[in-house]
């Protein structure tokens, strides 16, 4: 019998998912080597991002923020604690809820890190305007397929 040839819809290249799937790990990819001097892997850094950009976060706030449970963030958390970047304490207030703060060494790596941006728009031949339209359209994808809460 012979098989009819795979619609040009369901071809692994005309997918929507597989392009963002295949960017995703590309861009990862090129982060390694612009990590490393910093000691940090790639979901840490995007730790450090935001808490360079809000210190003092809850686990669950930080976890909120990158979309990532506390089952993923705590073993990161540790490792970046164990490299001296951050504490991790219980609150006062609230001793169920752990509190991330950086260290000076976590605050130091900012400077080293701030170069990180202009040094992927240079790998990726774009300008930061049109990496941030990308950003931009990409937010608005993950904000339509979010879960809406009724």
């Amino acid at each position: 019998m012979k098989r009819k040839p795979t619609p040009d819809h369901l071809l692994l290249d005309a997918q929507f998912c597989f392009s963002l799937y295949a960017a995703s790990r590309a861009v990862t990819g090129v982060y390694r080597p612009l990590l490393e001097p910093l000691g940090l892997t790639y979901p840490q850094y995007l730790a450090m991002l935001v808490l360079w950009e809000k210190d003092g976060l809850t686990v669950r706030e930080l976890g909120q923020r990158l979309q990532l449970d506390s089952g993923t963030l705590t073993p990161l958390l540790k490792r970046l604690q164990a490299a001296g970047l951050v504490d991790r304490r219980r609150r006062v207030e609230d001793e169920r809820e752990v509190e991330i703060r950086l260290t000076d060494a976590g605050l130091a790596l900012r400077e080293q890190a701030s170069e990180i941006p202009a040094c992927m728009a240079q790998r990726l031949h774009m300008s930061l305007g049109h990496m941030q339209k990308l950003r931009d359209e990409l937010k608005q994808v993950t904000l339509q397929l979010s879960p809406t809460e009724d």
